[in-house]
């Protein structure tokens, strides 16, 4: 169903971590690397394509802007930090080579992607702009 939904074959192994109310897939949680051993910074990806495309609506009017602009600083800085330690704990402790880097979405800084911070937040994050997406989500169905 995975491979359905993203429309390819991962590239990561995963684990379902988040599912909607009909118990299929809303959030996987990939390893840290790429079956091919690249590295995967990006360890909450979000499948459920309702939330992708009312994500991609609110990326698309200016989403990322705007959450970047309203959403403490502070707090979101600690969302990447605390993304990047759960992430990085997942990296045997033998590796040698290139390691995952940023925080969510592969960024150290700001607001990269919508959909990785509110995947992030689905799967228990403590992440702010998943949280404001969260609040713009509600807004559009009432």
């Amino acid at each position: 169903m995975v491979t359905r939904l993203l429309g390819r074959d991962p590239e990561a192994n995963y684990d379902v971590v988040v599912r909607d109310p009909a118990g299929r897939p809303a959030v996987i949680r990939n390893a840290p690397f790429l079956r091919d051993g690249m590295p995967m910074p990006t360890r909450y990806w979000l499948v459920d394509p309702q939330l992708c495309g009312a994500i991609a609506a609110l990326e698309a009017g200016g989403g990322v802007r705007v959450a970047e602009s309203e959403v403490d600083p502070e707090a979101l800085a600690a969302a990447h930090a605390a993304y990047a330690k759960e992430r990085d704990a997942a990296v045997p402790a033998a590796h040698r080579g290139p390691r995952p880097q940023g925080g969510v979405g592969g960024t150290r800084t700001g607001v990269k992607c919508l959909h990785a911070h509110y995947a992030f937040f689905l799967a228990g994050g403590p992440d702010p702009v998943g949280l404001w997406v969260a609040g713009r989500l509600a807004e559009r169905e009432r």
